[in-house]
Parts: C-alpha cells; sequence; structure tokens
C-alpha cells in the first residue's frame, strides 16, 4: 500500500510540473520585396501593420531580415488562438479602412510585394515556452527547415526532445521555437521548423562546429541512424531581429 501511495504521489507531482502545452496555431510568412522595396516594407510595418495587427488580434512574435538578403526577403512570425481566430483576423485586417489606405499610400511608387509563401505551424511538445525576449539586447537567429526522411519525422523529433536540444544548450545555442508544418494534404508529411539564438553569426558558426565535434552528439546521432539516416534536406537562414520584433 505505502509503494503504491508513494507510485501515485510521484505521478501527481509530474503532472503538478507539466508544462501545459501550447494550442496556438502558428503563422510564419516570408515576403519577397520587389527591387528597393524591402525599406518599404519594413517601414509599413514599423508605423502601421503591427499596430493593426493587434488592433485585430493578430499576435506579431518575430520580424526578422535574413543577413545574406539576395531575395529581398521579410520574415515574420504570427500567433493566434486557432486557425477559425486566424482567419476571422485576416477578413477584418483585410477590410479594415485604416489598412487599405496605409496600402495605397505605400505603394503610390509601385508594389511593395513581389511573392509570398506562408508555413502554418503547430508547436511541438518539447518547445521552450514561446514567449516575448526579455531586454532589448540585439541577437542573432537561425531558423531551420528539417525534411525528415520517409516516415521518419518521429524518430528526428524524439533526437531532438531526448537529445539535440540539451547539446545545442550545451554549445551556447539558445533554443527559442519548435515547430511542425501544418501540410494542406494530408500525404505529406510535416516538417521541423525551429529557430535558435546566438549573440552573433560568428558565434553561431562557431557553436555549430562545436556540436558537430561534441560525443554526446555524435553518439546521440550514431544511435538514432542505425536504420538509416533522419534528415533528407536542411534549410537555414540567418536573421537579424527588427527594432519592433518580440524575438530579439
Amino acid at each position: 500500500m505505502k509503494k503504491y501511495l508513494l507510485i501515485l504521489f510521484l505521478f501527481l507531482s509530474q503532472l503538478s510540473f507539466a508544462k501545459p502545452a501550447d494550442n496556438r496555431f502558428f503563422e510564419l510568412r516570408v515576403y519577397y520585396c520587389n527591387p528597393g522595396k524591402l525599406d518599404a516594407i519594413v517601414a509599413r510595418f514599423r508605423d502601421h501593420t503591427v499596430n493593426l495587427f493587434k488592433k485585430h488580434g493578430i499576435e506579431g512574435l518575430g520580424y526578422w531580415i535574413p543577413t545574406k538578403n539576395t531575395d529581398n526577403a521579410f520574415y515574420y512570425l504570427t500567433a493566434y488562438p486557432s486557425k477559425e481566430a486566424r482567419d476571422a483576423s485576416w477578413k477584418a485586417f483585410a477590410a479594415d479602412p485604416e489598412w487599405k489606405e496605409v496600402a495605397r499610400k505605400s505603394e503610390e511608387n509601385g508594389k511593395i510585394i513581389a511573392k509570398a509563401t506562408i508555413h502554418f505551424l503547430k508547436a511541438t511538445d518539447y518547445t521552450p515556452k514561446i514567449k516575448a525576449s526579455k531586454g532589448n539586447e540585439m541577437r542573432t537567429f537561425e531558423m531551420r527547415i528539417y525534411t525528415a526522411m520517409p516516415e521518419k519525422l518521429q524518430n528526428l523529433e524524439s533526437r531532438f526532445r531526448d537529445h539535440t536540444m540539451k547539446i545545442f544548450k550545451n554549445n551556447g545555442m539558445d533554443n527559442i521555437a519548435y515547430y511542425t508544418t501544418i501540410e494542406s494534404d494530408s500525404s505529406v508529411q510535416p516538417k521541423l521548423l525551429y529557430f535558435l539564438a546566438y549573440k552573433n553569426e560568428a558565434s553561431a558558426r562557431l557553436s555549430w562546429e562545436n556540436f558537430r565535434k561534441d560525443p554526446d552528439w555524435i553518439k546521440a546521432s550514431t544511435a538514432s541512424e542505425v536504420q538509416g539516416k533522419l534528415v533528407e534536406k536542411v534549410e537555414s537562414v540567418y536573421m537579424q531581429p527588427t527594432a519592433f520584433s518580440k524575438f530579439k
């Protein structure tokens, strides 16, 4: 009986300290601007769009510009209580007369955005709490997208949950947020998309160099790939946050 009560106490203790799941709906957009228009999109967000987002229930988390920006890209991450809330917020935003006037004035000398890509996202169960950065120190961020080998996403996530994130931290890499993509085609395997932060880009590259040589990583990687490699493709972009970004 005492043994049973002890097990029950430990179980309840774990539940009380369990991290609540972040069930919000997330969206990552990338705007590719026409030549010479990157400053215009940043100004429009800074002076108008961010506040209009707030007005319509769109929570802006991160706003970034790539450090090597040959595509004139502007990245931003937003959050909503649900997919339905997201759709309602964007409908209201698009219909707002203030936004229509801002858009008209900002494009008097030409269209700003050439094309856009959108990723719908859900937070993983192992992501750190997704919240605004403390202080105003500007760090360098890295967004990475992993396309797992067929049927290997679960194995890849287990490696991150059980090993990779801790090894990142041990090598000076700040785990910011982890998501999986929500694919419109249910037959398509979701991707892992996550953000890291560093003091600067030089320290990021040094951290990765040390990470790849870390005995703990070599051990975890080797053990996880006994039945074959887990990752088919890796995409990476280093970015600097804007002054109005919550992630800094």
